[in-house]
């Protein structure tokens, strides 16, 4: 459903009241004892690798299953919104949007730090070999891979399906609605969407706060600045002020275009990496790690290191995954935003295989390219100045290139943009889960949790407690872990009473009317070429289906049913009829005035040749889950109320199957 645009009060005063008091807390705490904190949460996190990878490795594989089985299973072909929706933005957008807010900034930060480091360091085998090198870039695809963005796309998923084909509010509550219903509303909903901001605010925060290093870093190397807390306070309040902007301009003006202007950078950056570095052996190399990626895929997932125990599995992959499952409640709410009206299964491959092949590509490119600098060309230097500071492993990798200055150039500017695009997504959905699902909110609602952003990361890192906090979020991906196996569960169960209700609908054509013979035909001839305007389908609304739903709700409540007729005049003229079922699912029939396109022939046709007709209308039905692509237009009162009764019966079928 279209959605305004003028601002609207929907604050939900009880969840914003505690995720601030909560957020205030936790900021005073971590400024205050930031040493104690550190260590606190520092301990609950040894805990939980040291006790919980299995769980951890587990909940991520289910995950990953889950969303495939969702997407190839006969469930793919449901929307995410009414049967009727369209995709609000087109795929370079979305993917756009999709990919700045979900690890466009990590690329940046490790596309060659964390190559290079698994090369020097890998968990088995001899440090700087071949074999180090091959197993270096199937664990950066491994991290950044699949699994990362099935952590993102099963909470998107989830949210978008309940918001948009059912009319739930998009904040992270509805997730549970299958297994809670309307318990959603009250304080266990609060305390879900307390938890959402609580994690998204340190998250995106204490990203900003590590990121500004980069930057530092890079304008050190370009223009020779200090390093200091001064330099990167500065830059702080300067990207904070940029997202600031940005998230007050709204998704379509600011979020969208800066995502799109990043994702045009990298391409430049990428490709000219490419171009000047080992061409042939980088393509060669993309090949092979997208087959030893996939080939161990089943079981690298599953590995524990059981049989010779190692610290690394905690310090990297279960990192990670701690990581991806903290933010998924700020990325999976945000891409959730952008998707309505894709079926689960183009959703799923968009969200999935898009950024997937981006990243590998770009892992390739630079971490490849880094590590035969290391291997082959005995550039050792940039191999101890990764391991000594990975906030410099790009700039020092772009030494070894032509225009060095501008590649940097480039690259700072790439780095300002992706934390802006995350700041100022972040923003809009503090905003959202705050305001009942909504984006359509006051300025100062979004510059307020703008600056929230802002000022979390300067205090703590004035205060030395990002350490801390880091720790912190990473650690409540365990509860959170629990909420989204909750949330599968309850999604596969709605996925299974929608697919059941759709395998009852058939096409609809009308009960044949009394005509002379060979004379049917013609009439229905007649209504297919005829093409009306608004107000003729806003009279056959008024005339004759108003009249059969009245008359279809008098028979109902001769038999004791509750059923309800309306009429609404926005987005669209639509007519109505709800019949109540208690607990169960409830009816819904209405009939829709719709715009669409003529077909070129009808535009001379209507038009006496002069092709000035454009449009014309339809009496379109939709049921609970949306539009059923059919149209009634000219139908007679006795025919609409057979259709309404065909639907019912269907509806009624339905619901003994759920018994």
């Amino acid at each position: 459903m279209p959605v305004s645009d003028r601002p609207t009060t929907t604050l939900d005063r009880p969840v914003f009241l505690t995720s601030t008091l909560i957020l205030a807390a936790f900021l005073l705490l971590a400024a205050v004892f930031p040493t104690t904190m550190e260590e606190t949460f520092g301990n609950l996190q040894s805990g939980i690798i040291a006790n919980a990878s299995w769980y951890y490795v587990l909940v991520v594989a289910v995950i990953l299953i889950s969303v495939l089985v969702f997407a190839f299973s006969s469930y793919g072909q449901i929307k995410l919104g009414p049967d009727h929706a369209e995709p609000d933005y087109g795929f370079l957008s979305w993917f756009a949007m999709m990919f700045a807010a979900g690890m466009g900034i990590g690329l940046m930060f490790f596309g060659v730090a964390e190559p290079v480091m698994h090369f020097l360091s890998p968990p088995r085998g001899v440090p700087g070999s071949i074999e180090a090198a091959s197993q270096a870039m199937n664990l950066t695809f491994f991290h950044w891979g699949l699994h990362a963005w099935a952590i993102y796309a099963i909470v998107a998923l989830i949210l978008a399906y309940f918001s948009f084909r059912h009319g739930l509010p998009l904040t992270l509550r509805s997730a549970l609605y299958p297994l809670i219903g309307e318990r959603v509303h009250g304080p266990i909903g609060t305390a879900v969407d307390v938890f959402a901001i609580v994690s998204t605010t340190f998250g995106v925060a204490t990203s900003l706060g590590f990121g500004v290093d980069q930057i530092n870093s890079g304008l050190h190397y370009l223009f020779d600045l200090p390093v200091n807390r001064g330099m990167q306070v500065g830059l702080i309040i300067g990207t904070t002020a940029l997202a600031t902007v940005s998230v007050v301009l709204g998704l379509d003006k600011g979020i969208k275009r800066l995502s799109e202007l990043n994702i045009l950078l990298a391409v430049l950056l990428l490709i000219a990496v490419l171009a000047v570095g080992p061409t042939v052996m980088l393509l060669q190399s993309l090949m092979q790690n997208i087959g030893v990626y996939l080939t161990g895929l089943v079981g690298k997932t599953f590995n524990l290191y059981a049989y010779e125990p190692t610290d690394w599995l905690g310090g990297w992959t279960i990192f990670y995954w701690g990581w991806w499952i903290s933010w998924a409640p700020f990325v999976g709410l945000f891409i959730a935003r952008i998707s309505r009206g894709r079926t689960l299964r183009q959703f799923v491959l968009g969200a999935l295989l898009g950024p997937v092949a981006f990243t590998f590509i770009w892992m390739t490119v630079f971490g490849n390219s880094a590590i035969d600098l290391i291997l082959h060309q005995g550039l050792t230097e940039l191999g101890t100045a990764v391991q000594a500071d990975e906030s410099v492993a790009l700039f020092r990798f772009f030494e070894q290139f032509p225009a060095t200055g501008l590649l940097s150039a480039l690259a700072i500017v790439m780095v300002i943009v992706f934390f802006v695009t995350s700041a100022d997504s972040g923003a809009l959905v503090l905003n959202m889960l705050c305001s009942s699902g909504s984006d359509q909110t006051p300025v100062g609602h979004r510059v307020f949790w703008m600056s929230i952003i802002g000022v979390t990361a300067i205090v703590l890192l004035l205060v030395g407690g990002l350490s801390a906090l880091q720790t912190a979020v990473i650690a409540s991906a365990l509860p959170f872990s629990l909420a989204m196996l909750a949330g599968i569960w309850g999604f596969s169960k709605a996925l299974y009473v929608d697919h059941a209700k759709r395998s009852l609908q058939i096409a609809a054509s009308p009960t044949p009317e009394p005509a002379a013979a060979g004379d049917a035909w013609r009439q229905r001839l007649k209504r297919l070429l005829h093409h009306p305007d608004e107000s003729e389908v806003s009279r056959f609304q008024r005339e004759k289906v108003l009249p059969a739903m009245q008359s279809f709700g008098h028979a109902l409540e001769q038999h004791g049913l509750t059923a309800r007729v309306s009429e609404s005049q926005t987005p669209e003229k639509r007519v109505c009829l709800e019949i109540a079922h208690g607990d169960e699912i409830d009816f819904v029939y209405e009939v829709v005035n719709r715009k669409h396109l003529l077909p070129d022939a009808a535009r001379v046709s209507d038009s006496g040749g002069q092709g000035t007709a454009q449009t014309y209308h339809r009496a379109e039905v939709h049921l609970g889950e949306g539009g059923q692509d059919y149209d009634i237009m000219g139908w007679t009162t006795e025919q609409v109320a057979c259709d309404i009764t065909d639907q019912y019966e269907k509806h009624r079928r339905f619901l003994d199957t759920l018994r």
